[in-house]
């Protein structure tokens, strides 16, 4: 994030579980307080969501690094060291004066709010590998509107396609107002 130049914005899409205000300080646009997401109603699904419990990631990285305390942040940057997140690298004081990332700085499109999961989709004609419902949501939509789509169009055209689909997860968009309404990853109008 710190290698971002300035007046650059970085955009994130997050098809993984528990994804919702995954970027810091960003405002959201989408998201559940912006929408009553309890009354949807949504024929039921068959997928099954996966997970790995913290402890089993917990037990896995204390056994790379080999050290005795149950901080993950101090396992995570012995493992990575100066690749390891400014979260794990920076004082507690320089983490609460917003060093990490500054208002308007980042886009996430997640694909469901951070008390849901993601699902994956049925490997159809994928070579029997799994891939994630929103990700396949965003494609479906990008390839049904031929024209520049905002991040916000994006976001609740996929969430459109998700429902039709029978999925219960409720994709979210974090970002300042200008970035809402700015075109999804500078698309380009086909001639």
């Amino acid at each position: 994030m710190n290698r971002i130049p300035k007046g650059a914005s970085l955009t994130i899409l997050s098809d993984s579980c528990h994804s919702g205000g995954l970027i810091d300080k960003e405002k959201e646009q989408i998201g559940p307080s912006s929408f009553d997401d309890k009354s949807a109603t949504l024929k039921p699904s068959d997928h099954k969501p996966k997970t790995i419990p913290y402890e089993t990631i917990f037990q896995h990285v204390s056994s790379l690094t080999n050290i005795n305390t149950t901080d993950i942040g101090t396992h995570l940057l012995e493992f990575f060291g100066s690749e390891a997140s400014l979260r794990f690298r920076l004082s507690s004081r320089d983490l609460e004066e917003g060093v990490l990332l500054k208002p308007d700085e980042g886009i996430l499109l997640s694909g469901c709010q951070s008390d849901e999961t993601s699902a994956d989709m049925s490997p159809n004609m994928s070579n029997g590998k799994a891939y994630g419902a929103f990700s396949n949501a965003v494609q479906i939509v990008l390839k049904e509107n031929k024209g520049k789509l905002s991040n916000r169009e994006v976001v609740v055209k996929a969430r459109d396609v998700l429902k039709g689909q029978g999925f219960v997860q409720h994709p979210c968009l974090y970002c300042s107002d200008e970035n809402a309404d700015d075109v999804f990853l500078l698309q380009m109008l086909e001639l």
